[in-house]
């Protein structure tokens, strides 16, 4: 099984919503994922989990790799909405990695009450991602 995503680059801020099951098969295409959003976007990356089914050792794992990757280009990582089967558990190098409830309350972190639309906004997706469900509808 894999997973499919979206990222959304917003002006001071980025979303990556991934749905399925963060398994052993599915760590390829994450960090692609992560690749993705490294190369667009500025300011902090929310992974939203909220369509996330599950998450193995190794999904953990690229969670935590993901977050030194996003720290070495000047961005900070934090999940919103981790799966109800497990909890974070990032090794003493990792940097920090805020969890958030939802992706309501991670914005609201930030400042912004919701996912509305926002000029200069920019999404893409994997191809598996349903059409018309975007960020803020």
């Amino acid at each position: 099984m894999t997973i499919d995503w979206r990222y959304t680059a917003e002006e001071h801020r980025g979303i990556l919503s991934v749905a399925g099951c963060l398994s052993r098969d599915a760590v390829r295409r994450f960090n692609g994922a992560i690749g993705w959003v490294v190369a667009r976007g500025t300011g902090p990356v929310i992974v939203d989990l909220t369509r996330l089914r599950g998450w193995s050792a190794e999904g953990q794992l690229a969670i935590t790799d993901a977050a030194r990757r996003l720290a070495e280009a000047g961005r900070g990582l934090e999940l919103a909405a981790i799966p109800a089967d497990g909890s974070l558990v990032p090794d003493g190098d990792c940097p920090p990695i805020p969890v958030h409830a939802d992706l309501a309350t991670a914005l609201a972190a930030h400042g912004a009450e919701s996912a509305e639309r926002v000029d200069g906004r920019h999404e893409w997706r994997t191809t598996g991602w349903p059409a018309g469900d975007r960020l803020g509808e």
